[in-house]
């Protein structure tokens, strides 16, 4: 149990409740509603701890903050004989700050350290094989496949990671864990030109989004089905849609999200490198 002034709420409610506004995209009232929670019992402050830890990443994500790495490393003093999901956010917010740099992709491995991908690669590897359960090891092989796909640019590489975390996600029933899957097996069906199973992919990831609340990775999807309609030739269609996601994606405050549509409606194409896209 964890205690405030005015009640006294179980602590797998509040982290549950901060999931929930996480995922819809209330970064900051997840996170103030953790800070707000007091408690002398060292299993819950940690649990806490690393709850907030996993907003500030969403937040991070989405919104362009920097929140996540003072909060994981105090999720960690919380747990001094390590923890795997704090050990995972440590390896997700590695992944985005090699990744995400000024507010744009930085897609493949040039001008980043060789080191420092290997480690990752590694670390992502460890978390997969040590992970207490199925769904966790899920993640991990998702992971994998980002870092394959993203960091060292190997295409072939990465699709049997995103098939084998859709294969557990669908195994434990985890709706994020298959959205996301789905997201990028189908940018690598739409890169194969085969704009029929991208579609299926992308329709199906973007109903398990929506089912699962989460507005940020729902309108991210959207861009996507975007991108198909302007490849079956419905421009208005694709610039109807985008332009809706960019005015959703600033309201809620991803202003990454709300930059990649605005770029979509210039002629970019967000499922490419921005070389191939003559920047």
């Amino acid at each position: 149990m964890t205690s405030t002034a005015n009640a006294v709420v179980p602590v797998e409610e509040l982290i549950a409740a901060a999931h929930e506004l996480s995922v819809t995209g209330r970064w900051e009232r997840a996170s103030r509603l953790l800070d707000a929670c007091t408690t002398d019992a060292s299993d819950p402050r940690a649990r806490i701890a690393r709850a907030a830890a996993q907003v500030a990443l969403e937040q991070d994500w989405f919104a362009g903050t920097d929140t996540a790495t003072a909060r994981i490393e105090a999720a960690g003093k919380e747990f001094p004989g390590g923890d795997w999901d704090v050990d995972f956010a440590r390896l997700r917010n590695t992944y985005r700050r090699l990744l995400v740099v000024d507010g744009r992709l930085r897609l493949g491995p040039d001008g980043k350290d060789p080191e420092a991908l290997t480690s990752l690669l590694r670390e992502a590897e460890a978390l997969r094989d040590g992970a207490p359960d199925e769904g966790r090891r899920g993640w991990a092989e998702m992971y994998l496949g980002l870092i394959t796909d993203n960091h060292f640019a190997d295409l072939p590489g990465a699709p049997p990671h995103y098939a084998s975390a859709l294969r557990a996600a669908e195994s434990v029933d985890d709706p994020l864990l298959a959205r996301e899957a789905l997201r990028h097996l189908g940018d690598h069906d739409h890169d194969a030109g085969d704009h029929d199973l991208a579609l299926e992919r992308w329709s199906r990831a973007t109903t398990l989004g929506a089912g699962a609340g989460t507005v940020p990775g729902t309108l991210s999807q959207q861009l996507l089905l975007a991108v198909l309609a302007r490849d079956s030739g419905d421009e208005a269609g694709a610039r109807a849609l985008a332009t809706e996601v960019a005015r959703w994606a600033e309201a809620i405050g991803a202003p990454r999200l709300a930059a990649q549509a605005r770029d979509f409606l210039t002629g970019v194409d967000p499922t490419r490198p921005p070389e191939q896209n003559g920047s």
